[in-house]
């Protein structure tokens, strides 16, 4: 997978029985819980179906850089590395959804307060290159999570991933989150 994709892909994650990941936790921090399963499916491509015996599927698309200045996406493209690393053996698929107040807001207000006040980008570059991650639109397909984003990492780096995801669930972007699932994953 590529981090920044140069034209729209879509992808369905599956939990599913088959799959290169094994689901080895699904917490739910706030909203409804996914319906357990053990692995995790991946499939990229409009042609790609979602698995029919599939506990859950969501889809997303990969998208333009949203709320990211042209400074912010040169440094992230300088830094991160790409997904599929052979020891990145360690991954976390976190889907979110904002409130209504979020998407009623214009999006410079949405910037302000993901960037200028949260610190999202920023907090994200000092995670790279050990974490890679590509994000996904699931709002304007009509799915249930507006965003997929899925990261990849060694296992050596996952306090590190973890110290990152607190501090971004400790700004002030995070109370406009309804709901998220944390759903951790290691390759075999």
């Amino acid at each position: 997978m590529k981090p920044y994709a140069q034209s729209p892909l879509l992808v369905t994650f599956c939990g599913a029985d088959i799959g290169p990941w094994r689901i080895v936790s699904a917490t739910t921090v706030c909203g409804e819980p996914l319906s357990p399963a053990p692995r995790l499916w991946i499939g990229e491509g409009r042609d790609t179906p979602a698995l029919p015996d599939a506990r859950w599927s969501l889809r997303a698309t990969t998208s333009n850089a949203r709320y990211t200045a042209a400074s912010e996406l040169s440094a992230m493209q300088s830094k991160q590395e790409g997904l599929g690393r052979p020891g990145a053996t360690r991954a976390a698929l976190i889907p979110i959804s904002k409130s209504p107040t979020w998407w009623g807001m214009a999006q410079d207000a949405r910037r302000a307060i993901f960037e200028e006040t949260s610190h999202h980008i920023a907090i994200g570059l000092d995670y790279l290159p050990a974490v890679a991650r590509r994000l996904h639109h699931g709002r304007d397909l009509g799915e249930p999570f507006d965003f997929l984003t899925w990261f990849e990492y060694a296992p050596e780096a996952e306090p590190a991933f973890d110290e990152m995801v607190a501090r971004l669930r400790a700004t002030p972007e995070w109370t406009y989150v309804t709901r998220e699932i944390d759903i951790r994953l290691a390759r075999d």
